[in-house]
């Protein structure tokens, strides 16, 4: 069974939203610099035919980013809700806990030895001498 990741984690649905949301920034900025270019120059009476039908070509560009850019929001938005719709796996409960059997099992278990401390006592080896006679087989 193949496990879909959730939408938190899905990396083209976060491109989704990042692109269309660069998209309609774009427009807007497009739009509004190239709306305000054309109206100073048509106010100063220095427009030319470059800004009056230009202007006016790239503002629409602008507009049809701005749509774009919405239009992609809108479509993340409907994936969002869509994503809420479909069946999520149960969790599946192997065992349940029995706690009762843990303090069995601790309490079976053996003591480890204690540790040494640096102040206890330490008890001598016998001391083998280097001429005594060992013992021949």
């Amino acid at each position: 069974m193949s496990t879909r990741p959730r939408l938190i984690r899905s990396i083209p649905f976060w491109g989704l939203v990042v692109v269309s949301l660069a998209t309609a920034a774009g427009g807007w900025y497009i739009t509004t610099t190239k709306i305000a270019s054309m109206t100073t120059t048509l106010t100063d009476g220095t427009a030319t035919g470059v800004d009056v039908y230009v202007g006016q070509s790239i503002a629409q560009l602008g507009g049809i980013l701005i749509g774009a850019g919405v239009i992609g929001i809108l479509l993340a938005l409907a994936i969002a809700a869509l994503s809420t719709l479909r069946p999520q796996a149960p969790v599946e409960v192997v065992e349940p806990i029995d706690w009762s059997a843990e303090t069995e099992t601790a309490a079976a278990a053996p003591e480890a030895s204690e540790p040494v401390r640096a102040d206890a006592p330490v008890e001598a080896e016998p001391v083998v001498e280097a001429d005594a006679p060992v013992a021949s087989r």
